[in-house]
């Protein structure tokens, strides 16, 4: 007998009535929402004008334009466009961005204060920029929601989602929410109004709903050397028949999700394990989760790894070799005195990584612009043939100096399948059932073969029809009911230095303090959370402060976190200064009227805070509570003013 599984656990309530999550990607962006009352029924945004042959526009390129007086311009392929269509001598002042999610993941001391360099080299603040975009889809999502409701919306009737990798830190997830709060979201108000999800987190939630039909199994065929056993190309002919239902999905703009889980499911046992592995522009994230039935929820079982091995490693690499061609100088200076040419190339280099695929015989060919050639021809005084000519001269004798695009597409993929492979010796990922390839670089064929080739007998490759929407459908799901993750592993460990009474023999002499003509330790590190470990939602650490002295405004604690947990002190290598945990005393009524009245002075010294920290969360979050009065103590986590 065939009955549909349902979900056990109650629904949430909701005082919001639509869902709008953004997926911002490093290479592309987009939106899609869903109203409360269907929650089955999950929308994508429109499509825009523009487009790129041979490229799937089902996203929005991540690509903004300022004018030179800092103001929006526009964003996606009409930023692109108009940038292209300014006179070279205008464009210089111009300040276009592209790819500039990646500056968030490789600047180790973000602040509000971290600037983004244009490609005509013009600097503005990062969170601007963020900012700007983030308004961008605002308007839209929220035009575009208008006109599908029936009711007038309220803006607090709209819960936000902005998805992240997992593998950022905690100051590019706060960076995140204050280019939202800046971008008129939401208020810093009410910060649960906005959700921040973590991408292969949201996809996984999405994969849980698949259906048989709606995936590619790569794992069918045996293969040998990259060839099928029987020498035909079933591998070939599946991604043909993936890529016609892929085309016919783009043509619909409404999804519908299982209201339980999806069939896929129902060969595996509970306990059962499996990874997602979102491959994007920028980063490669792994999640592992085992799924709890009958509820369907999810658990984390190793920490999120990954690392900046996404498709634009090879972008890069090909402006390297540029550079070895042409010269850095040149290349340098060519991006500056005519940025709209050098995005132009970038664009033609995009949609010919795409279409490269594992067995080509035939190489590809990447025209040069014009103005490439004849700014070359003025610059250097000689052609473009001229250069290619000396290199392959060069390289008859010096073999080695031969750049090779498709070498670094083999590192890239390396890079990221050794990661997965390191990820499945770990002792709770053993025996891992399924691994669901998802994010726009699981589009290419490249990444797909060599998945195939490298993991394909250890489990099962699954790879959603819709890979590079998997993550903005499923941040959707999670904005609806982000209590479908019940366990995370915490990706570091995090505490605060405390003193502790000093033992003699057992403490080091320098971290003596003598205070009142008591003996204590400094700096010992009071663990709030050990690295990877389970931390189930609405798990709590709470922690009591009191305030040192009278009259005292705020107490601020500083958070300190590190790798590993072998750590004894805050001074130990390896650990480091990451946030601030704020108690603002004069709000909430803990500092008395008259610290000068002795009266009232000796029943403050005694206060106590109450502080309750949450790191089940995709973020930290604390409250705390001034315990004689009960009163509720404004308290902030920091971690982006270090």
């Amino acid at each position: 007998t065939f009955c549909k599984r349902t979900e056990v656990r109650p629904r949430v309530a909701r005082p919001f009535s639509v869902v709008v999550a953004i997926d911002f990607g490093t290479t592309s962006s987009g939106y899609a929402y869903s109203f409360t009352e269907d929650p089955e029924t999950i929308h994508m945004m429109r499509r825009w004008e523009g487009g790129d042959p041979g490229v799937a526009n089902q996203k929005s390129p991540t690509c903004l334009l300022l004018t030179p007086d800092l103001r929006f311009h526009s964003f996606g392929f009409a930023a692109r466009d108009s940038y292209h269509d300014l006179d070279p001598e205008e464009a210089r002042h111009w300040l276009y961005f592209d790819k500039f999610k990646m500056k968030i993941h490789s600047t180790s001391d973000l602040t509000m204060e971290t600037e983004l360099e244009s490609v005509s080299g013009r600097r503005v603040q990062a969170i601007e920029v963020f900012a700007h975009a983030l308004r961008f889809f605002r308007e839209h999502a929220l035009k575009e929601v208008k006109d599908q409701s029936f009711s007038v919306l309220e803006g607090n009737e709209v819960r936000w989602v902005i998805t992240v990798p997992a593998v950022w830190r905690q100051p590019a997830k706060q960076f995140m929410r204050e280019a939202a709060y800046l971008a008129g979201l939401v208020t810093p108000d009410s910060p649960e109004q906005l959700l921040i999800a973590l991408e292969p987190e949201a996809a996984s939630i999405y994969c849980r709903k698949l259906r048989l039909h709606q995936v590619i199994d790569l794992s069918q065929p045996p293969v040998t050397n990259g060839l099928d056993v029987d020498g035909s190309r079933p591998f070939d002919s599946s991604f043909r028949q993936a890529r016609e239902q892929l085309r016919r999905a783009r043509h619909s703009r409404t999804f519908l999700v299982e209201s339980g889980t999806g069939e896929l499911w129902s060969e595996m046992q509970t306990g059962d394990r499996y990874i997602v592995a979102d491959c994007g522009g920028g980063t490669v994230d792994l999640t592992v989760h085992q799924i709890e039935q009958p509820q369907g929820t999810l658990k984390e079982l190793y920490k999120a790894s990954g690392g900046p091995y996404g498709a634009v490693g090879v972008d890069l690499a090909f402006e390297a070799m540029l550079c070895q061609i042409f010269g850095a100088d040149f290349i340098e200076s060519f991006k500056a005195k005519r940025p709209a040419a050098w995005v132009d190339l970038t664009i033609a280099f995009e949609a010919r990584k795409r279409t490269a695929a594992p067995g080509r015989a035939n190489s590809l060919n990447i025209s040069l612009p014009f103005s490439f050639i004849d700014f070359y021809k003025r610059h250097r005084g000689q052609s473009v043939e001229t250069a290619l000519r000396c290199l392959r001269k060069h390289t008859v004798s010096q073999t080695n100096t031969k750049p090779q695009i498709g070498g670094q597409f083999s590192k890239v993929l390396s890079l990221s399948l050794t990661l997965t492979e390191n990820l499945m010796q770990k002792e709770e990922v053993k025996g891992v059932r399924f691994l669901f390839l998802v994010g726009g670089f699981a589009e290419s064929p490249m990444l797909q073969r060599a998945a195939q080739n490298a993991l394909g007998r250890n489990c099962r490759i699954i790879i959603p029809h819709d890979v590079g929407l998997t993550i903005l459908k499923g941040a959707v799901l999670f904005g609806l009911d982000p209590t479908v993750v019940r366990v995370r592993r915490c990706p570091l460990t995090y505490g605060v230095g405390v003193l502790n009474r000093f033992v003699e023999g057992r403490h080091p002499r320098d971290k003596l303090l003598i205070k009142d003509g008591r003996e204590w330790c400094t700096d010992i590190l009071d663990r709030f959370v050990s690295v990877d470990q389970s931390v189930a939602l609405g798990e709590v650490v709470r922690r009591s402060y009191t305030p040192a002295r009278m009259g005292q405004r705020k107490i601020i604690i500083n958070i300190y976190c590190s790798d590993t947990d072998d750590i004894t002190y805050i001074t130990n290598p390896g650990v480091r200064k990451c946030g601030a945990i704020t108690l603002d005393l004069l709000e909430s009524g803990a500092v008395a009227a008259s610290a000068g009245d002795n009266d009232k002075g000796s029943m403050f010294e005694r206060r106590e805070i109450r502080t309750t920290m949450q790191f089940g969360d995709t973020e930290i979050k604390v409250t705390a509570v001034d315990v004689a009065t009960g009163r509720l103590v404004r308290a902030s986590i920091d971690f982006l003013s270090n």
